[in-house]
């Protein structure tokens, strides 16, 4: 008997240890709060907090950059432009998780406040006429382009870039959700959402990188958009939920360089809400669209909601497009899934007829597009952007 009062005892002091740790460990971690502001020159953490974000914000060349999980950065100027820029060399590292995501926002709540993530490299690209390097559109006139395929950047992870898509004052120049700017394959881009921004969500300007497992969610643009010859070949669960304001699904274009080299993209969805408008009462308003010579391997497609007069699943914009890229077979959709009465294949300007070679565009009513797990990675005020 002792032996067995004695034997109860030792398990109720480990049981009532166990149990105090547990609670220890639970206890809720306090963000600090602090500023990011001006050129940032040496390498530095960002712990978990809460943080202002004032004006352009500039990770040097030789400078690395990390941000905490969970950590939340809010722009906040009351005039002018605010924007995380990655300089070619610099390095943004943000890995939050599906639980504690990385959150840049805005004060204002309104699409179009600031200017998201942009980030250069020094990774290949074609612009206008063959020229393997270009100057940015954001506003900054910051060149870009390169022969470094491996460019490295950094690493974004689970990380949702709200309220971006600013127009810059000069009335040409805009900054998306997040900007890719000639970005090499040593990024690491996983788990992002562009959220109810003012141009694209994503878009990529010539480069290497991949994106997997990206939510463009509310953007007025277009979801996914890419230009200057990007190559990524890596690329796969893209989502894209268009509602209110918003032009193509996906817009495929490479400065009218007929290249031979394409992108590889598997698992698409492209939703659109019924009443979506475009932007300005344009006759933006295809699932995909392809012009000057942009092309692409995409599989495991599911198109959905493309309903309004006129618009279609796949256009092809020009004749040298449909010449070069479709006939020469540089354009491949392979298990398309296209729902809700939406037409096939349309073509824009001049007068051409589209008809893919055989293998080129095939159909399936059971392809999924996308699959993602939803979390408060992809929850924003208590509902899930996977519609």
């Amino acid at each position: 008997m002792k032996k067995l009062i004695l034997s109860l005892t030792v398990l109720s002091i480990l049981f009532t240890g166990c149990s105090e740790e547990s609670e220890e460990t639970a206890t809720p971690r306090v963000p600090v709060s602090g500023e990011i502001t001006g050129d940032i020159t040496t390498s530095k953490t960002y712990a978990f907090g809460n943080y202002s974000l004032r004006g352009i914000v500039k990770i040097k060349s030789g400078v690395t950059v990390t941000i905490e999980a969970g950590s939340k950065i809010t722009a906040d100027v009351s005039n002018g432009t605010d924007a995380l820029v990655v300089e070619n060399g610099g390095r943004l590292v943000v890995n939050g998780t599906a639980a504690e995501p990385v959150v840049f926002t805005h004060t204002t709540s309104e699409p179009g406040s600031w200017g998201g993530i942009i980030m250069y490299g020094d990774a290949p690209i074609v612009g206008t006429g063959g020229v393997t390097s270009a100057t940015s559109e954001d506003g900054l006139a910051t060149p870009y382009g390169g022969t470094n395929a491996l460019h490295n950047g950094g690493s974004l992870k689970y990380v949702r870039v709200e309220y971006a898509g600013k127009k810059i004052t000069d009335g040409t120049s805009e900054m998306n959700g997040f900007s890719f700017y000639s970005v090499g394959s040593g990024t690491v881009l996983e788990n992002l959402v562009a959220y109810k921004g003012a141009d694209d969500g994503f878009e990529f300007y010539g480069g290497t990188v991949n994106l997997i497992n990206a939510i463009s969610y509310g953007n007025y643009d277009d979801s996914f958009d890419w230009q200057d010859g990007w190559r990524g070949q890596n690329n796969s669960n893209w989502y894209a939920y268009q509602t209110g304001t918003a032009n193509f699904g996906m817009e495929i274009e490479a400065k009218s360089y007929n290249n031979a080299f394409w992108p590889v993209v598997s698992g698409i969805t492209l939703k659109r809400a019924a009443g979506t408008q475009t932007e300005n009462a344009s006759i933006e308003y295809d699932a995909i669209q392809f012009k000057k010579q942009g092309n692409g391997d995409f599989s495991n497609i599911k198109i959905e909601g493309y309903t309004a007069v006129g618009a279609v699943a796949i256009r092809i914009q020009d004749a040298g497009t449909n010449t070069d890229q479709v006939n020469g077979s540089k354009i491949k959709l392979t298990n398309v899934n296209i729902l809700s009465s939406t037409t096939q294949i349309g073509t824009g300007s001049g007068s051409f007829t589209t008809t893919f070679p055989v293998g080129q565009l095939t159909t399936s009513t059971t392809s999924t597009g996308a699959s993602l797990t939803n979390g408060t990675w992809s929850t924003v005020n208590g509902t899930t952007l996977l519609q």
